[in-house]
């Protein structure tokens, strides 16, 4: 059943977050246009960002998106709310989403963490399987997980990755995480990705990815 089986999807994800959520489909799909320059972000402990404190292009992107989270009524209020490991996550990676004409994609944010992983739980516009499953920048390769219907992931990058996971759903329930080692690039980041993933109990922070994004 479908309840069971959104259960089993937020078990996975790196942020323990143990909600259930019922969502509402429409067929119609938009984009949602992003500059793809960084977003200046304020990375001192306790800075949380305001809306107006985005650029035009960062809440252009996020329009939409948030309005929803949390029971938050607008996109302002649900970005507002969120902690500043939860502002600088969603804000890397809808700029590396956007970067890889990922984002205009996401449809409705469900969850996102900046602490112990970095990632989002979403609803996808339709189109999404098709286009990584196409795209030679990504692959299936040991993508998939017991307790999901599929995944992606990214090629041709050794640190600081993407990893799509996906459960078949009305709607599909979808989820993308940063690994901080690629299982595919060389023997070298695959050694590192297997021993990081099931050995250390550490996972990659908002920090950690932003560094490796930028080198």
């Amino acid at each position: 059943m479908i309840p069971e089986l959104i259960r089993l999807r937020l078990s996975f994800n790196e942020s323990g977050a143990g909600y259930l959520f019922f969502f509402t489909t429409t067929s119609k799909s938009r984009q949602n246009p992003v500059s793809s320059k960084s977003e200046k972000v304020d990375s001192s402990p306790d800075a949380g960002l305001t809306w107006a404190s985005l650029s035009s292009e960062a809440r252009e992107g996020l329009s939409g998106k948030l309005a929803g989270l949390w029971n938050w009524p607008t996109d302002q209020a649900a970005f507002e709310s969120l902690s500043v490991d939860k502002q600088q996550a969603l804000l890397l990676l809808m700029q590396r989403l956007n970067a890889q004409d990922l984002w205009h994609f996401v449809r409705k944010v469900q969850n996102v963490y900046g602490e112990g992983g970095v990632g989002i739980d979403f609803t996808a516009w339709p189109g999404i399987k098709a286009t990584l499953n196409r795209r030679k920048d990504f692959t299936r390769l040991f993508a998939k997980r017991k307790t999901v219907s599929g995944g992606f992931y990214e090629r041709g990058r050794p640190r600081a990755v993407f990893h799509f996971l996906y459960t078949e759903g009305s709607p599909a329930l979808w989820h993308v995480h940063f690994d901080l080692y690629s299982p595919l690039y060389s023997v070298n980041s695959a050694v590192k990705h297997w021993r990081h993933e099931y050995f250390s109990s550490k996972k990659p922070d908002w920090r950690i990815i932003e560094t490796e994004l930028k080198d």
